[in-house]
């Protein structure tokens, strides 16, 4: 039996991640090269100090052991509280301005993120998953600003620290020093090593964060069937498994990055012992020119180079697995709407002449075509009605005038223009909708009527709760929210929300995308009413599985499997006797035996 392949060695920075950067210092942070420099300057500041420190400690030392002045040493003592005072003040406002630069960073990204999100084609949400979203926009784009606000304005400094502090070293005893540094390559080494499987294991962990976030949302948004179907213990186990893969894959992630601190630990100890060796040896040679102040000096030295160094090792495992999220948040951009305004696209319509289908021709997958060579026309002014079985387009017509999607062939016209040669917004301005999958905000009824027009006045949103009957519902709750997704109403008040946005918006087209489905019969006669005001005059389309509510229809189409196979008014369909007479009559006997 085979041993299944190694994973592949990636290159510590890939292609990708080098465009990344630069797409993230382009976009974000170049505007604020200014205040950077400011920042590198502190970061500088900073890093004499400590070398002003070392200077000022050897000299404190060789005043302890040789002169034994009292007054040089407490001007000593003086010196280094200063320099201790300005690394303080220092210290402060570096990570404050690069905090602030980040924070401002990462509002620009979510905003960016937030208006190309918007851009995107419905096809994009529907296939993924809402977690995924929220973790790009939420939790991978704060850790990138953490990383860039703290992690990185660290790393330069220790990286300063490292370089002046070595550069001083060096300068008193180039030989100590470079003996000191045999161990470079080790660690050089165990990065790598290091590197690479962070960001192995980070893309990893991830991926099961994004489908445990899903998880939970799954289950949250289902706990109504959870509980009635008693399925608790199932959706316990479920997502205990993500919490399991989830903390394995944390856990290798992490152990592997606890790997450098005692590499480094055990490299540092062993410069120790070479600097303590080496340099006593000078100290007590009369050949060398090193004095006791200046190996403990030297020590405490190597002392301030190895812990920034440890620091700037943890760094680099946590840039690996930053890069895969910027990797990862960057993605979203590559997300591009393919339903967008063409050149020399048009604002005005008849908004009142005829929606004509020619030849249309669509499919939501490749194998499985749904309309071939549609044809159907929406006279203007007046109520057309589209009935057929789950699955035989009936929706997806209202999505192809809308421009929810594109039409794969054929020709849809407004007034005689062409779809494809109107503005999406102005488009979709024409229209009032009432859809069967309402979306409801956790905020008043009052606010998730006004929703769909913000300027309207008082008056006008109490008109349009009358007319939809639900003006009783508002009084009573007032201010109250209605949960998330309307948790607090039932189905027929969620939808006559709907109705009344669609009395508000008073669009001169009507989509009613099974508009009355969860209204009971009484509830849907109150409304009627209400209902023919407001389709009069307007070209109305109705999807409707309920055949006795659209009895009145000018025009009905009968669809079945994407096929137009009758159409006319209600009686002359039943005299007919095709499918829609068979759904009418098996309807008839299902109210009839109630």
């Amino acid at each position: 039996m085979n041993a299944p392949p190694k994973p592949k060695r990636q290159r510590l920075y890939s292609q990708a991640d080098r465009d990344n950067m630069r797409w993230f210092w382009r976009h974000y942070l170049r505007k604020h090269s200014g205040m950077l420099l400011v920042v590198l300057g502190l970061i500088l500041v900073q890093g004499l100090v400590y070398q002003q420190f070392l200077a000022m400690t050897e000299s404190g030392l060789r005043v302890i052991f040789d002169s034994g002045a009292l007054r040089e040493l407490i001007m000593v003592c003086v010196v280094v509280f200063l320099l201790f005072t300005v690394r303080g003040v220092v210290s402060f406002l570096a990570p404050m301005i690069t905090v602030r630069i980040s924070n401002q960073a990462i509002f620009e990204m979510r905003r960016d993120l937030v208006n190309h999100l918007m851009s995107l084609d419905l096809a994009y949400f529907e296939r993924t998953k809402s977690g995924e979203i929220i973790q790009k926009i939420v939790t991978q784009t704060q850790a990138i600003g953490v990383f860039v606000g703290l992690a990185v304005a660290g790393a330069v400094r220790d990286a300063v620290t490292v370089v002046v502090v070595s550069g001083y070293l060096i300068w008193k005893n180039p030989v100590l020093f470079t003996a000191a540094i045999v161990v470079l390559p080790f660690i050089i080494v165990v990065m790598n090593f290091v590197s690479d499987r962070v960001k192995q294991g980070q893309g990893e962990a991830e991926q099961a964060l994004g489908a445990y976030m899903n998880g939970i949302e799954e289950t949250v948004n289902g706990m109504r069937t959870v509980k009635i179907a008693s399925q608790e213990e199932v959706e316990k186990a479920r997502l205990l498994t993500g919490t399991v893969s989830l903390r394995n894959l944390m856990n290798r992630v992490q152990i592997t990055q606890a790997l450098v601190m005692p590499s480094i630990d055990l490299s540092s100890a062993f410069v120790y012992v070479l600097v303590i060796g080496g340099g006593g040896y000078m100290v007590l040679s009369p050949s060398f020119d090193m004095d006791g102040a200046g190996i403990i000096t030297f020590l405490l030295g190597m002392v301030m180079v190895f812990d920034p160094a440890r620091l700037l090792a943890q760094f680099f495992g946590s840039l690996q697995s930053n890069l895969v999220l910027l990797d990862r948040v960057r993605a979203l951009y590559e997300e591009t709407p393919t339903i967008t305004d063409r050149s020399g696209a048009v604002s005005e319509f008849d908004t009142r002449g005829d929606i004509v289908l020619r030849e249309v021709q669509f499919s939501y997958s490749k194998d499985q075509p749904l309309f071939d060579g549609l044809s159907m026309t929406f006279e203007g002014g007046k109520v057309s009605a589209i009935v057929g079985a789950t699955g035989s387009g009936k929706t997806t017509i209202l999505s192809l005038l809308s421009r929810l999607y594109d039409a794969q062939g054929g020709e849809i016209t407004f007034g005689g223009t062409p779809i494809g040669d109107l503005k999406v917004s102005a488009l979709r301005g024409a229209f009032s909708v009432v859809a069967q999958d309402i979306v409801i905000f956790n905020a008043s009824i009052w606010d998730n009527i006004r929703y769909v027009n913000p300027e309207a006045s008082e008056d006008e949103i109490w008109q349009a709760a009358e007319n939809a009957e639900i003006a009783d519902l508002v009084r009573r709750r007032g201010e109250a929210p209605v949960g998330p997704k309307g948790a607090q109403l039932s189905g027929g008040q969620k939808q006559r929300i709907a109705i009344a946005r669609a009395f508000l918006r008073d669009a001169p087209i009507l989509l009613l995308d099974e508009a009355t489905s969860a209204l009971d019969q009484a509830t849907e006669a109150r409304i009627k009413a209400a209902l023919d005001r407001l389709t009069k005059g307007k070209t109305t389309i109705v999807v409707a599985h309920r055949l006795s509510s659209i009895a009145g229809a000018d025009r009905i189409f009968v669809l079945e499997s994407g096929r137009l196979i009758q159409q006319g008014k209600h009686k002359d369909l039943l005299a007919q006797g095709g499918l829609y007479a068979q759904l009418y009559e098996a309807q008839k006997k299902g109210y009839d035996g109630r």
